[in-house]
């Protein structure tokens, strides 16, 4: 997958990453949306840096480290991604209050559609003010999206650095064993 150029980057400002959603879907991960690496690339979780493909991989929720550009496969093994916002940003700390409660309305008409077992929200933050929570413990959460039950994860941007690669593989496999043990 090419690097994008500065001016790649910057056309990125805005646009969406294209859902990776199917029925029957046992986890859909839910970004707080896309940055302008993955806009630019078009692919989920793309920025050199993030862990969320090797965290994937390391809990066993894939069977080799894929790359963002071999999302397309994560529905053979039961798994999605989606955003709650789908507008790209530098930084997540551009989206307002306002933004977040509207993609929470229209990320609940989504998973309604597709019924995943289980909504894993990539990031605590942005979670707590779309769903107008306090402060957020990791995990299963009481609420439910439709039948969908919520389970909260960090985020695994490069610049979270309260969670090393192992913790991060560590909190992803306490959700794949809850959500594939039937």
């Amino acid at each position: 997958m090419k690097r994008p150029t500065k001016a790649e980057l910057q056309a990125a400002i805005g646009k969406a990453v294209p859902d990776v959603i199917a029925p029957g879907l046992v986890v859909l991960f839910v970004g707080i949306n896309p940055g302008l690496y993955s806009a630019a690339v078009g692919h989920h979780f793309a920025r050199p840096g993030n862990r969320f493909w090797p965290a994937l991989y390391e809990a066993g929720f894939t069977p080799r480290l894929l790359g963002p550009d071999e999302e397309g496969e994560l529905s053979g093994w039961g798994v999605g991604i989606t955003n709650l916002v789908s507008r790209a940003t530098a930084a997540a700390s551009e989206l307002s209050s306002e933004e977040l409660h509207l993609g929470r309305v229209l990320l609940e008409d989504r998973v309604a559609r597709y019924s995943p077992d289980w909504a894993a929200f990539v990031g605590f933050g942005a979670y707590a003010i779309a769903f107008d929570r306090g402060k957020v413990s990791p995990g299963p959460q009481e609420e439910r999206i439709g039948p969908s039950r919520i389970w909260v994860l960090p985020n695994t941007s490069g610049l979270n650095a309260h969670y090393t690669p192992a913790r991060f593989a560590e909190v992803f496999r306490e959700l794949r064993v809850a959500a594939f043990a039937k």
